[in-house]
């Protein structure tokens, strides 16, 4: 079969907030000036929001930039936040902080408790309604280069290609989508994004890059106990001073609750696992109470690009630039990316509008400039430190941060940067007590695959594994002999496993044979690539359409 070519003015990886805002303002763009732009976003779920999850309580400003009318248009975004707390949790008691001792980048006032998962199928339905062209289904596998190792396009996966690599008798070759101007917005650590950043060293000149892991549920609960537009936010228990992350739990419409954890990556110990940490959350008193007569209905786990401003790397290449969490837009200080995401939309959609206008090139050096003269500018270089004091610990570092942002809120002296990437914080197993973590209640705690169901995870079972090991004698000289197999803990979706030469599981370095991976439980949150301590695990994307199908996450 001959491979299908598509040509576009631009093609946009991912239908996240940041795709989407892109192209849309593209099309707006384009009818303001009587002109023809031609765009595509192809987003590897099987519908749009499908792979879409956060918390979220979510800032408008950038949206109300993009759509003026929002309000208008028959949105998911109903429910203005009402109230807004902050916790210091203790095993059994919950300390709220008076407002005036956070940071005002804490402050929820205007903003909107949503299912980012919705807000995205609403802005996709805006997009095709202004002509995009949305492929769903189909994922960006290779990228396309011409002679001059400019970005051209993107090669898509193919369907139907068997565990022993021949075709299947219902094989559809890939497609090739090029464009003048092609955009990632895969989200946090993209395939792609990955290789764009170490083929053109844009990170050559940033610190490194930080993560976090935010694991999520979706629960209905009484009516009587709903309180929607009640904001908490939560730091300490079940996390110690010396890990990084939070709670957070938002009452939503409908009398539901999402509730989640978010745990800093860069965390050193290899017993340490931030799925059973969030087991242990929900059995708080304060949490416990509003969960007790309800019921869990959604799951879902996904990394968090959270560097901020130092960890930036260059925004464009030959052909095309990285958008949103490809690139790490998010403010940690903020605790919100999506108003950053669509920010960064919007400014790269101006950027390719005004060459072509120009007729001047491909390269978007006018994007990189226009970011750095913008309002999302100006809002993470007074976070930029954020991190950098909660290195300190979380106590010490909000006090640092507190007072830079009353005394020095926009001439700060200090350039507090990521010194080291988030696997090489991980230590040798023997220096920390093995953490026996208790079982679950199948009421409030659960564990991993039965909790599968509730993502609508699912991947064709007889395809190539997406989860590839540079050198396969790895885990077993190394994460099991040194740091006892931390991949078993840090993924949220049981897919590695050690297991003996009857398939048992085991953990035992005497009688491990091999690393067993289970790609079909995959949640696509790639912490195994950030966090695998000799980094061997490589997250490619697997065939189109697989992987989780979130509703309201």
């Amino acid at each position: 079969m001959e491979i299908e070519e598509i040509n576009y003015d631009v093609l946009i990886v991912g239908a996240g907030p940041s795709g989407l805002s892109a192209a849309i303002k593209l099309k707006q763009l384009a009818s303001e000036n009587n002109q023809d732009i031609s765009v595509c976003v192809v987003e590897k779920a099987s519908q749009i929001g499908g792979h879409t999850l956060s918390g979220a309580v979510i800032d408008v400003t950038s949206l109300a930039e993009l759509l003026p009318n929002w309000k208008n248009t028959n949105p998911p975004i109903v429910t203005p936040v009402t109230k807004d707390y902050f916790f210091y949790f203790t095993k059994k008691n919950a300390l709220k902080i008076p407002n005036f001792l956070l940071p005002n980048t804490l402050s929820n006032k205007n903003h909107f408790v949503v299912s980012l998962s919705e807000v995205v199928k609403w802005m996709g339905e805006i997009a095709e309604n202004l002509g995009v062209d949305i492929f769903t289904g189909y994922s960006a596998k290779n990228l396309l280069l011409d002679i001059k190792d400019n970005v051209v396009g993107v090669e898509t996966g193919p369907f139907g290609i068997l565990k022993n690599g021949k075709k299947s008798e219902n094989y559809s070759p890939p497609i090739h989508l090029k464009a003048k101007f092609n955009l990632f917005a895969e989200g946090s650590r993209g395939h792609l994004g990955k290789k764009l950043i170490a083929r053109y060293k844009l990170n050559a000149f940033s610190s490194p890059q930080s993560y976090s892991i935010g694991i999520k549920e979706l629960w209905k609960i009484p009516e009587n106990v709903s309180r929607p537009g009640e904001v908490w936010h939560g730091f300490g228990w079940p996390l110690n001073n010396k890990v990084y992350g939070g709670s957070f739990l938002y009452h939503m419409n409908n009398s539901q609750i999402s509730l989640g954890l978010i745990v800093g990556l860069n965390y050193k110990n290899p017993w340490f696992s931030p799925f059973e940490e969030f087991q242990k959350l929900k059995n708080h008193p304060k949490i416990n109470k509003l969960l007790a007569n309800g019921r869990r209905v959604g799951y879902g786990a996904r990394t968090i690009t959270g560097g901020g401003l130092f960890s930036l790397p260059k925004l464009y290449f030959p052909g095309g630039a990285l958008i949103g969490c490809d690139a790490g837009f998010l403010n940690p200080a903020k605790i919100k990316g999506t108003h950053a995401a669509i920010k960064s939309g919007i400014i790269v959609a101006e950027s390719i509008h005004t060459k072509l206008q120009e007729k001047n090139g491909t390269s978007l050096e006018n994007y990189e400039e226009k970011f750095f003269n913008s309002s999302l500018f100006t809002e993470l270089n007074k976070a930029r430190n954020f991190k950098g004091f909660m290195s300190k610990g979380i106590f010490l570092g909000g006090v640092f941060f507190k007072i830079e942002n009353l005394f020095l809120p926009n001439q700060s002296f200090l350039n507090l940067k990521n010194k080291k990437e988030d696997h090489l914080f991980l230590e040798s197993a023997k220096k920390f007590k093995e953490i026996n973590y208790p079982k679950p209640d199948n009421k409030i705690s659960f564990d991993r695959i039965s909790s599968l169901p509730f993502s609508g995870t699912n991947h064709r079972d007889d395809q190539p594994t997406h989860l590839l090991l540079s050198n396969k004698k790895t885990p077993l000289d190394v994460n099991l002999s040194r740091f006892q197999g931390p991949e078993t803990r840090y993924c949220p979706a049981a897919v590695y496993e050690y297991v003996s030469s009857t398939g048992q599981p085991t953990e035992d370095i005497n009688s491990a044979k091999e690393l067993k991976i289970n790609a079909q439980n995959c949640l696509h949150c790639k912490a195994c690539d950030i966090k695998d301590p000799t980094q061997n695990i490589n997250w490619i994307t697997p065939e189109g359409g697989g992987g989780p199908n979130y509703e309201r996450m």
